[in-house]
């Protein structure tokens, strides 16, 4: 990821822009909403959630602890299958194993399996630039690329689209890279499909070679999980000679049988469902069945900085589910594009500093993208605990970037802990404050002043001080005994 993803301006800036967009409000409300209340009624349905959620949180903290001996042992599994592994420290290496590895087949296109890795390292421009075309091929990707937009979900990247929109991508695109859509094409949810199946029904037939993700990786069998809801990703993995698989370090787990905790937490939590329609796995090469050439490219790309913090390292346990989204109240009025990086929301205000580092204006207004609610901790099916680490992550931005700026409110605290170590100094400072109310304020509220005073009172009312302080007043009533 670059620093500045999306050539993106800071949160505060880019969420004033989005929330001008009611349209996009509208969207998000409906989307989000929906989802919230198919969530609470699958995961109504089971008395053990709890316990479910404690399991999947062991399992990922145990991993992360052991993630060194795991991986040998992944890697081990793999090349066993037939497989081969490779390992890329940064976005960079990784997208140059990928282009290099199409290329050796002589192909110059690939279908897409939907993969939060590969938005993250921006494979898709690696490989244009490659002269190699990329489609994805999940429906809301789908429309993510025909409409030269960004996804602003993890789950629905196109969340921020309604079906009127759609529609019109679909008319004016599809036919500039394929099958163009029907000439009579509705909004009706099972046109559009149908549009789209078509369109890509092309692609999967003639494209060689695949490039997917992961929604885990299991260390014991070698073998790689994804799941998903319309059966693309099914055609992906299974229709084309080489398969590349781009994997996050911490999508690993250790045994066969955790999945059946993950696969239980993850419908639930990610569309409402208490099972995906497609869950799709994977060990190796299977001579005359499926991909014969199969690639694993293991991903660092800041994983292992973030596994250094103790405490932010819980930001790996994610399962990528986006419940965390689908409750922010913030995430709901502003989208997932002001974020300024592929992870947004919740989880990606704390994710995406660790990954990117805080040096940037983006990621350093990230851990701020919050209320603080808690929300998003209560949902979470992995127990990643998230208003803890904003806090966390606050504390660093502000240590880090700790300078000119920071001496004056230092100087300020310093003086307030010099006057409230004194009764004597206490006394005259409010003494002082009584007097100053005939200079800033006589109607009960402190005016407007000059800045940069007036960042406090441009955003709210301060009381100007009394006339008479409750130390006077004692001292006048009960007698000289202050005490």
């Amino acid at each position: 990821m670059t620093d500045t993803y999306l050539g993106m301006p800071a949160f505060p800036q880019a969420a004033k822009q989005e929330l001008a967009n009611s349209q996009l409000r509208h969207n998000l409300a409906n989307a989000t909403s929906t989802i919230r209340h198919k969530r609470a009624e699958v995961v109504g349905e089971l008395d053990d959630w709890a316990q479910l959620r404690e399991a999947g949180a062991a399992i990922k903290s145990h991993t992360l602890s052991n993630l060194d001996t795991y991986l040998e042992r992944f890697e081990e599994a793999v090349t066993a299958a037939g497989g081969t592994v490779h390992w890329a420290r940064d976005a960079a290496e990784a997208n140059r194993i990928v282009v290099d590895l199409v290329r050796a087949t002589g192909e110059r296109e690939v279908v897409k399996v939907k993969s939060m890795a590969t938005q993250e390292i921006e494979l898709n421009e690696a490989l244009q630039d490659a002269g190699i075309d990329a489609w994805e091929t999940d429906l809301a990707e789908l429309i993510v690329q025909l409409g030269h937009d960004t996804p602003s979900h993890i789950l629905v990247p196109a969340i921020h689209r309604n079906r009127a929109e759609i529609r019109e991508i679909f008319q004016q695109e599809m036919g500039k890279v394929g099958t163009p859509a029907p000439a009579d094409l509705t909004d009706e949810p099972a046109r559009l499909a149908e549009a789209a199946r078509r369109h890509l029904r092309e692609k999967f037939l003639r494209a060689k070679v695949a490039v997917s993700g992961a929604n885990f990786a299991v260390a014991e069998t070698g073998s790689l999980v994804v799941v998903e809801s319309e059966g693309n990703g099914r055609m992906c993995l299974t229709l084309p000679e080489t398969l590349i698989s781009v994997v996050g370090i911490e999508k690993l787990v250790p045994r066969w049988q955790d999945l059946e905790v993950f696969l239980q937490l993850l419908p639930r939590s990610s569309t409402g469902e208490r099972m995906n329609p497609y869950t799709s796995t994977w060990t190796g090469v299977t001579p005359g069945d499926g991909p014969q050439s199969f690639h694993v490219v293991l991903l660092d790309n800041g994983r292992t900085n973030a596994l250094a913090d103790e405490i932010g390292r819980q930001a790996l346990r994610c399962i990528r589910c986006s419940a965390c989204l689908n409750v922010c109240p913030v995430y709901e009025r502003t989208g997932g594009h002001a974020y300024g990086s592929v992870y947004p929301g919740p989880i990606g205000a704390v994710l995406t500093p660790q990954l990117r580092g805080t040096t940037s204006e983006v990621d350093k207004a990230l851990p701020y993208a919050s209320s603080l609610c808690g929300a998003c901790y209560d949902v979470c099916p992995v127990a990643i605990n998230i208003p803890d680490l904003l806090v966390h992550l606050r504390t660093r931005v502000v240590e880090e970037h700790r300078g000119w700026q920071s001496k004056p409110m230092d100087a300020l605290m310093s003086m307030a802990s010099w006057v409230l170590g004194d009764s004597r100094r206490l006394a005259a400072a409010q003494k002082v404050a009584s007097l100053s109310r005939r200079v800033i304020g006589r109607k009960g509220t402190i005016g407007r002043l000059p800045p940069p005073l007036s960042r406090w009172t441009d955003a709210r009312d301060a009381p100007a001080p009394a006339e008479e302080t409750f130390r006077t007043w004692w001292e006048r009533n009960r007698g000289s005994d202050s005490r």
